[in-house]
């Protein structure tokens, strides 16, 4: 059997359909299932955030701060501004930052952990590349709550129904 014959052979036998081929036929039909192209979805985890002027739901992403984050839900915490752009608090620990990238810019409605300070901070404004920023989530509404300029104020934090 020569060279080519062999790895006819075995082609095959790995290749579906591809023995009719070498003999002249059609390729087979069978064979295993097409790739899919759909893009893979990530789990995510509806929160609501709730203020003195409302109820405001939001998402997780599938970071290993924002699981972190959860974890931590029910949460009440003061928000502060921060340069005229987020809302920052201080979070009871550290959060995970496993496989996060090393900063990231924000958009109005993200929320966010800043690794080097431990702090929440939920942006109104959109905001530079940071290092250390890690987007955790986004608001679906409600931004323009978290914009007013009216000193501190107390957000629950928890896990929508």
């Amino acid at each position: 059997m020569t060279t080519f014959a062999l790895i006819g052979a075995a082609l095959a036998q790995a290749l579906p359909g591809m023995r009719e081929l070498g003999r002249g036929g059609r390729a087979s039909a069978a064979g295993p299932p097409p790739l899919s192209t759909a893009p893979e979805e990530k789990d995510t985890m509806k929160i609501q955030l709730t203020t003195d002027t409302g109820r405001f739901e939001a998402t997780l992403n599938d970071s290993a701060a924002a699981r972190d984050f959860a974890g931590l839900l029910p949460l009440t915490l003061t928000l502060s501004d921060y340069v005229g752009t987020e809302k920052v608090s201080d979070l009871p620990r550290k959060l995970s930052t496993a496989g996060s990238p090393s900063g990231a810019a924000a958009t109005a409605g993200d929320l966010t952990y800043y690794a080097p300070w431990g702090n929440l901070a939920i942006f109104y404004k959109n905001f530079h590349h940071s290092d250390g920023l890690v987007k955790i989530g986004e608001l679906a509404s409600g931004i323009e709550q978290f914009a007013r300029p009216d000193g501190d104020f107390e957000v629950t934090i928890t896990a929508a129904d």
